[in-house]
């Protein structure tokens, strides 16, 4: 049996899924002064893995792709838990 078949009628429930691949703290000036195009700088550099939670639980790595003109994200490993 599938893990979907297992989980029967609560497979389909919505979950948030949030792909983080930094965070950063602005001011509301800093915002306000962002247009189409500016770049943000961030600590992590390209190529390094992304982190995704659901629910706001820390639940796997990924990292970005770009498949026929689309970014998606790729599953690299599971975060365990501790």
């Amino acid at each position: 049996m599938t893990p979907v078949e297992e989980l029967g009628d609560l497979a389909g429930i919505p979950l948030e899924l949030e792909a983080v691949l930094d965070r950063r703290v602005f001011t509301v000036n800093d915002i306000l002064a962002l247009e189409p195009g500016s770049l943000i700088r961030m600590d992590r550099s390209a190529g390094e893995n992304i982190d995704l939670y659901i629910g706001g639980a820390h639940v796997a790595y990924g990292e970005v792709v770009v498949m026929e003109n689309m970014m998606c994200i790729r599953l690299t490993d599971f975060h365990e838990q501790q």
